[in-house]
């Protein structure tokens, strides 16, 4: 859930780096800052399952929330003392989509799914002889990792018929998948498209979303054959290289509450409503798909 928090801690307890005064200096500053920033965004209640008129006001509020920590964050001696590898930058997003969507979520159940996933991915069954394929299934289950998932987790006992031995799994389904970038450029595009083609494969209800702060695509990008069900890209804006976002003339846009509020309402209209669409129901309409 907190995954930017968890980034921060990781590196404040760090046995070898970021050991320097500097960077324990920095990560002083970067803690207290986080604190407030996380303190603010739980004292919030909201958006609910239900509309309310008010759900405009708090979406706004937990995005000026982001913005002054980003602006905060995104200074550059922090940009360039923890480079991208670190994943200090990139975790914040991952954790502003839990604070988003907390509420709705846990609204709905107690027992979700939130936050980063081990996605279910594939399962096959590798016994090491025809007499250990009897006895136990040997069942091999294969995960992708996703930033941000709204979902179940599952469990469960397999045992081969007549015997008494079995094993226990576990992996995640989710209902929604959100991948995070500081920016997106094609390549990650199609890794994006393989992970929700994959995902759909496994739950057809299933939707996929690639969230970033900036885009670095071209008019060329033919976005019609990518399996992805949405874009959001937060600032309006093309990418920018990180040294030149520095430059005395750069106009940095703010993360827009629009986009995260049509963000949001998409995943809750998802979230609360009816999926029936299997063969019995589309023959009823005539109409299958």
């Amino acid at each position: 859930m907190f995954v930017h928090g968890n980034n921060i801690e990781q590196k404040e307890n760090h046995k070898t780096k970021y050991r320097d005064a500097e960077s324990r200096r920095y990560l002083s500053a970067i803690r207290l800052e986080y604190n407030q920033w996380k303190i603010k965004n739980e004292s919030l209640k909201g958006p609910l399952p239900i509309f309310s008129l008010n759900d405009s006001e708090l979406i706004e509020k937990r995005v000026h929330l982001l913005n002054d920590y980003k602006d905060f964050l995104d200074l550059q001696h922090y940009a360039e003392k923890f480079d991208s590898r670190s994943n200090l930058h990139s975790s914040v997003l991952e954790e502003f989509m839990y604070y988003l969507f907390k509420d709705l979520v846990f609204g709905i159940s107690k027992n979700a799914l939130i936050g980063k996933s081990h996605s279910f991915k594939d399962i096959f069954f590798r016994a090491h002889s025809y007499k250990d394929m009897v006895e136990r299934p040997h069942a091999l289950f294969e995960t992708k990792d996703h930033d941000f998932a709204i979902g179940i987790s599952m469990k469960a006992t397999m045992q081969c018929q007549g015997n008494i031995i079995a094993d226990e799994y576990s992996w995640d389904i989710p209902a929604i998948a959100i991948e995070c970038k500081t920016y997106l450029d094609k390549t990650m595009l199609q890794d994006a498209s393989t992970a929700a083609e994959q995902i759909k494969h496994k739950n057809p209800n299933a939707m996929y979303i690639v969230v970033a702060e900036w885009l670095k695509l071209s008019e060329s990008v033919n976005l019609k054959k990518y399996k992805i069900d949405q874009i959001y890209v937060l600032r309006k804006q093309k990418n920018t290289d990180r040294e030149f976002r520095y430059d005395a003339d750069y106009q940095k846009n703010p993360i827009y509450s629009d986009v995260v509020e049509h963000c949001f309402n998409n995943v809750r209209e998802f979230l609360t409503a009816d999926w029936e669409g299997g063969i019995s129901h589309g023959l009823d309409r005539g109409f299958l798909i």
